[in-house]
């Protein structure tokens, strides 16, 4: 069961993009990420009353309670950046850019928590990982020289901000149940990209959005729920260093579906740079 779950997590994981893709071609990014974070709030509490960890809450630590927020606010400028990125660029080049934010983990890790065992196996596999992720992302030949620049940005900035998340959520996390301070996380990040709306003056487009687009958005917040509430039942009750390599391949599920929905071919180069993006990946799992 287990297994199936680390499977399904991937699978929605992948799905998330694609679904999101398909809900912002002529909706705005910001209005798109801040649904989507209303329908993801929902699960992670819905996690939360599954565990029966939501009496904790009032015994968190101030420290781990701002790290967590921190955590939260670097999230919601995390997703806000990936959507922009998504609506400009095609899924093939935007996915494994934001995929980088686990070169950057690795290597934050390293440095501000010391986690040197098995450091040059680490080292090897985010240089594969990076090499990889360099190969997908170069552009077509008949891109203009001037087309890729926005989506590249904002793809660059999403990977940060989720490292970001990664290495503040660690700090924030201690003493927390996981859940708990993923709904938390969750519940800034809903303030942050609902704030975006109201202050860019959005708000009275979310009554004009089209219907197909408002499904496929809610979809990509209910993949996103289910890829977490699949990845935390495979952690609880699988093999760790299974699971999580499986979650991370998750990019190969939406290479995949990109090509069936979008028709977004990988040249060979970029097929290349996939399979060292999941030798990769699958080498810091192992040796981590």
């Amino acid at each position: 069961m287990w297994l199936a779950a680390a499977i399904l997590s991937s699978f929605f994981a992948g799905l998330t993009a694609i679904l999101a893709k398909c809900g912002i071609k002529n909706t705005d990014s910001d209005v798109a990420t801040a649904i989507r974070t209303f329908v993801v709030l929902l699960f992670s509490w819905v996690m939360v009353f599954i565990v029966g960890s939501a009496h904790t809450i009032t015994g968190i630590a101030a420290k781990s309670l701002v790290f967590l927020v921190l955590s939260g606010i670097s999230t919601g400028a995390s997703w806000i950046c990936y959507f922009k990125a998504l609506a400009m660029g095609d899924v093939n080049k935007v996915a494994p850019i934001d995929k980088s934010s686990t070169v950057l983990s690795v290597l934050l890790a390293i440095v501000l928590f010391n986690e040197t065992e098995h450091l040059a196996a680490k080292l090897l596999g985010t240089a594969v990982l990076a090499t990889g992720i360099f190969l997908m992302i170069q552009k077509k030949k008949d891109a203009g020289p001037q087309k890729s620049g926005p989506w590249f940005i904002y793809a660059v900035l999403s990977a940060v901000f989720a490292a970001l998340t990664s290495i503040l959520a660690k700090i924030g996390i201690t003493g927390v149940e996981s859940n708990l301070g993923t709904a938390i996380r969750t519940g800034v990040v809903l303030v942050i990209a609902w704030g975006i709306v109201f202050t860019k003056g959005k708000a009275a487009q979310v009554k004009t959005i089209d219907k197909r687009e408002l499904a496929f958005i809610s979809l990509s917040g209910l993949a996103t729920g289910a890829s977490w509430l699949c990845y935390y039942y495979a952690i609880q009750t699988g093999v760790v260093s299974v699971v999580v390599p499986i979650d991370k391949l998750s990019i190969v599920v939406t290479v995949l579906f990109s090509y069936v929905v979008f028709k977004e071919k990988l040249t060979a180069k970029a097929f290349a740079g996939l399979c060292l993006m999941v030798a990769g990946t699958l080498a810091m799992a192992i040796w981590a």
